[in-house]
């Protein structure tokens, strides 16, 4: 299965969708540039390059192939946005995309909204048949939008393979979404799923081959 994920930053396709990332799937990071504020977490400002620098790691250590989009952080645009979403799902005709969902990230407002459109029956769009939102640990501590997460679609993962994958992101790892929230919230997700360990994803269009 051909998987796609949009990303509106490097990190938050980890964040949400870690587990299930493989060699069938590519991502699409909207944008990165260089942090402009001090983190008291991290010693150094993440430059461009340094934030490259990780994802070539965690890409060798997963093994899918990725995009980045020429965007500004923090200045994304719905307009701008959907024309490259469209073109990419045209070329790599995924089976299953996965969305990132609202949050209290302008950014990522922008990239749900954008994805919407670009994944609407179009006959200039590839219809894309199973589409997914993701969940960011941190907007399960404070998800104040007009969009409410409702999973109802479970995935059993390997917790470790996910924490590893994001500690190689050693920039962007914060207190507010540590290793150890994300596995918690793994842990929760697969109360929910009888499962050990999983991810949660909100059905936004499924429908199941013939037959």
């Amino acid at each position: 299965m051909k998987k796609l994920i949009i990303s509106p930053h490097i990190d938050d396709e980890i964040l949400g969708c870690g587990g299930i990332i493989d060699t069938t799937t590519t991502i699409l990071y909207c944008g990165c540039d260089e942090s402009s504020i001090t983190n008291p977490w991290v010693k150094e400002r993440p430059s461009e390059n340094n934030r490259l620098k990780e994802l070539d790691a965690v890409q060798k250590y997963l093994g899918f192939s990725w995009k980045l989009l020429n965007n500004k952080v923090n200045h994304y645009s719905v307009q701008n946005l959907i024309s490259d979403l469209e073109k990419t799902i045209n070329n790599k005709q995924p089976d299953i995309l996965f969305v990132p969902n609202l949050s209290y990230n302008q950014d990522h407002k922008t990239v749900y909204d954008a994805a919407m459109v670009a994944t609407r029956p179009h006959d200039i769009n590839f219809f894309v048949k199973k589409i997914v939102v993701y969940e960011q640990p941190q907007v399960f501590l404070w998800n104040k939008t007009s969009r409410q997460f409702n999973p109802n679609y479970f995935i059993p993962i390997n917790i470790e393979q996910k924490i590893k994958a994001y500690e190689l992101m050693k920039s962007q790892v914060r207190p507010y979404r540590s290793s150890e929230m994300l596995r918690s919230l793994a842990h929760v997700r697969g109360k929910q799923s009888n499962c050990e360990y999983a991810e949660a994803f909100e059905i936004i269009r499924w429908i199941d081959e013939k037959n």
